[in-house]
């Protein structure tokens, strides 16, 4: 018999993110090979006078890419369930 070992994600849905280049909100994640790879939706800025198109704000960064405020991050912890 073989155990599989999963590492549970270091974020959260609707929990406020950064990476390199802005901050935004998970909208969702899922394992693939191995890691977790997030969804991130960025706010909105001004609207550009051609309009918008699609889901521009979306982007696809895996868990390396992202850090969460430290803040939220010892809120998190402090209140996260132990084993």
């Amino acid at each position: 018999m073989t155990a599989i070992l999963v590492r549970v994600p270091s974020f959260q849905q609707a929990q406020q993110v950064s990476f390199v280049g802005g901050e935004g909100v998970v909208r969702n994640f899922k394992l693939e090979s191995g890691s977790w790879t997030y969804v991130i939706e960025m706010a909105l800025g001004l609207e550009p006078p051609f309009g918008r198109i699609g889901a521009e704000t979306m982007v696809l960064l895996t868990e390396a890419d992202l850090w969460a405020d430290e803040a939220e991050a010892d809120y998190n912890f402090l209140t996260s369930p132990r084993n």
